[in-house]
């Protein structure tokens, strides 16, 4: 038996419950592989899903938690890239269905899983997974970043905005960014941001289309939502590039329509919930070629809270809280 922390039906953070005695997974494919798991990121659509339910309701208990880290305790058959012994990171699972990382074993397919960077800790990789394919796949995969460009990105201090500033960096961008407080705004220089505004004293839209030059910037991420969304059309440059992280309700597309923007919608789940497998197979390689960025000290990720696993419910609470610099980690 291993522990894990089981989810029975949806509600508070109390219907997550601590067990010692919780079946095991096993592989039971040849390309599979055995983690034991040393670390689990706590991630906003964690507190969603169990708030709201998982993908699969019918499949319950469930185990939460996408994002994983931990050593390979043994492969299938016909396991190629992995041995007994590797460090490993990953987003797998999670959402129902599937078991997630919530726990102190799990098994995965050997396509979707990255080496760990060598020169981080299993905190530090499990905080990592999520938050790494969201904001490669938002700026490289959707808005295809150059060199040069001007880019926003709004929560910079968040999980997946403080990530997002350090990628763009490294592809050469100018970076301005939103936050909301003055601590928040000293995280993001030290990350490499170029501007960063606190929001609730600007407007944005005016003060950054002055410092792109006047145009607007050339690429927006966009990872709050809502009036923010749409506020970003006036600070994007004619034929520019917005990616959203939420799902646009109730906008105004006129000024976007004028500027002949081009909007993207990101969402990296879809993969695991639909099984595309080569889309899989490529968040893999997001996640090897952000190891190697790590492992220069080109990329970072900020882990603010450790807790114990059996501590899942007060993860959830400290997450729901809001106003988090960097992420939160089960330690198991």
């Amino acid at each position: 038996m291993m522990r894990a922390v089981l989810m029975h039906q949806s509600g508070s953070p109390d219907v997550l419950l601590y067990s010692h005695e919780v079946e095991p997974p096993r592989i039971h494919t040849g390309h599979q592989v055995l983690v034991r798991l040393k670390a689990a990121g706590v991630n906003p659509i964690d507190t969603k899903l169990r708030s709201r339910g998982t993908y699969y309701p019918e499949q319950m208990p469930a185990i939460l938690g996408c994002d994983g880290a931990g050593v390979v305790e043994e492969v299938g058959e016909a396991v190629t890239r992995f041995r007994t012994g590797d460090e490993v990171y990953f987003c797998q699972g999670g959402i129902g269905g599937e078991q997630g990382n919530y726990a102190e074993l799990n098994v995965v397919d050997e396509r979707f899983i990255a080496k760990k960077p060598r020169n981080v800790d299993f905190v530090t990789a499990a905080a990592a997974p999520l938050a790494l394919i969201t904001a490669w796949e938002a700026l490289h995969d959707r808005a295809r970043i150059e060199a040069g460009q001007k880019v926003l990105v709004h929560a910079g201090a968040g999980g997946v905005g403080h990530v997002a500033i350090q990628l763009a960096k490294a592809a050469g961008c100018q970076v301005i960014t939103t936050v909301s407080s003055k601590e928040k705004a000293e995280f993001v220089r030290q990350l490499g941001a170029d501007e960063t505004l606190i929001y609730p004293e600007v407007d944005v839209a005016d003060t950054v289309t002055t410092w792109s030059g006047g145009d607007g910037v050339d690429v927006v991420l966009d990872a709050v939502g809502g009036k923010v969304f749409e506020q970003s059309f006036a600070a994007t440059r004619p034929y520019g590039h917005i990616v959203s992280l939420l799902q646009p309700a109730e906008v105004d597309w006129k000024v976007a329509r004028l500027r002949n923007l081009s909007i993207s919608l990101e969402l990296m789940l879809s993969p695991i919930y639909f099984g595309w497998f080569a889309a899989q197979e490529h968040q893999a390689w997001i996640l090897e070629q952000c190891a190697q960025l790590i492992d220069e000290a080109k990329l970072s990720v900020r882990v603010s809270h450790t807790l114990p696993l059996e501590e899942a419910a007060n993860a959830h609470e400290l997450l729901e809280s809001g106003g988090m610099q960097g992420k939160v980690v089960l330690t198991i």
